[in-house]
């Protein structure tokens, strides 16, 4: 009966400490996919920037260009129809007032 009492114990031991470890798990710096929501929402604004930017641009088809923003930097992705194109977005891109960088996955088709 003693052994058993000992590890129910120690089994419940066990499990209060693995609910507190991830407590203190978030105390660290924050991982590089946590985001504020202040900049959630900055990045949300720039996303709709370069949008509008590149709706406004001509030469582009912005149907087929894809923008999403992490902590000011730009990922534009999908498919235009030359090199011009892919330069241009990026150029319209990073015209954008707090772009920070971007990452100009376009591809050619």
């Amino acid at each position: 009966m003693t052994k058993l009492r000992l590890t129910m114990v120690a089994a419940a031991g066990l499990a209060l400490l693995g609910t507190a470890l991830p407590g203190c798990a978030t105390s660290g710096p924050p991982a590089k996919t946590h985001e504020s929501t202040g900049e959630f929402i900055d990045d949300s604004v720039i996303t709709t920037k370069v949008k509008s930017a590149i709706l406004g641009e001509d030469s582009l088809k912005s149907l087929q260009i894809g923008v999403e923003t992490y902590k000011g930097v730009v990922q534009l992705s999908g498919f235009v129809d030359s090199k011009q194109a892919v330069h241009r977005a990026g150029e319209v891109a990073s015209g954008v007032k707090g772009v920070k960088g971007v990452k100009n996955d376009l591809v050619v088709k």
